[in-house]
């Protein structure tokens, strides 16, 4: 029998956190850099090659494809933005290797013992190159329809090419991806304010609600029913960052 999940969800800027009971996933791929933290009970994680690991806590890069499997767990998961400032210092966890797998997503996370409110230190990332900032500040400001590279990279002075390789390089991941993820976020916060997920989903850009689904499947591995019918909104966040000496520099 599958795990639901069941705890508190807060949006803010730059992030989205879930606390609680932690559930199940199918396979899928988000364009967000996410952090697991696991505070009882057993969760694994599972990649795209087969490999599958009992984890304490995990950093997965965007678009590294994954799933998760709990048994009578509580933890935290995050999932960052990726021009997010902590979302960047999560990516630079993975300087060299493409991170796809369960073992680099485990030592991403280096051991730490992620706690609330614990104080931050350690490296930083690069802030992301200036023309990627005004392209992201454009996508936000048009979710309720079309957003095209050809025409944010027109508004920018640049070519498609060029702004498609910039979103590449400094987020880790295309343009494309990275506006369906910032719809997600735009539906997420309608449904909070009281919207229906129909609602939501023509607020966000979406074709329709079916299209909503198909996307949430994408990038979370579950239904937007499941991932909504067991979570409360939390207005008051609580900020997560690595105790531990010598971590990096975190959330």
């Amino acid at each position: 029998m599958e795990e639901r999940w069941n705890g508190s969800v807060v949006l803010e800027a730059g992030r989205l956190r879930f606390r609680g009971r932690l559930g199940t996933t199918h396979a899928h791929a988000h364009a967000a850099v996410q952090l697991v933290i696991v505070r009882s009970g057993t969760v694994e994680l599972a990649d795209r090659y087969g490999g599958r690991l009992a984890v304490s806590a995990a950093v997965i890069p965007s678009r590294a494809t994954h799933s998760l499997h709990a048994e009578e767990a509580q933890g935290t998961v995050l999932y960052y933005d990726s021009d997010s400032r902590f979302g960047r210092a999560l990516r630079a966890r993975f300087p060299t290797a493409p991170g796809d797998r369960v073992t680099d997503w485990v030592s991403a996370a280096g051991g730490a013992a992620w706690s609330p409110g614990a104080p931050a230190g350690g490296r930083t990332a690069a802030a992301p190159h200036p023309a990627v900032g005004r392209a992201v500040d454009r996508v936000r400001s048009r979710l309720h329809g079309p957003v095209s590279l050809e025409e944010v990279a027109t508004a920018l002075h640049l070519s498609p090419s060029r702004l498609g390789h910039l979103f590449a390089e400094e987020l880790g991941l295309p343009f494309p991806a990275y506006v369906r993820w910032a719809r997600i976020r735009r539906a997420i916060e309608l449904v909070r304010a009281g919207a229906t997920l129909t609602q939501a989903a023509c607020g966000a850009g979406f074709y329709d609600s079916s299209h909503l689904t198909r996307v949430v499947h994408e990038m979370f591995g579950m239904a937007p029913s499941q991932l909504l019918r067991d979570v409360r909104w939390e207005p008051s966040p609580q900020r997560i960052r690595p105790s531990g000496p010598g971590r990096a520099g975190a959330p």
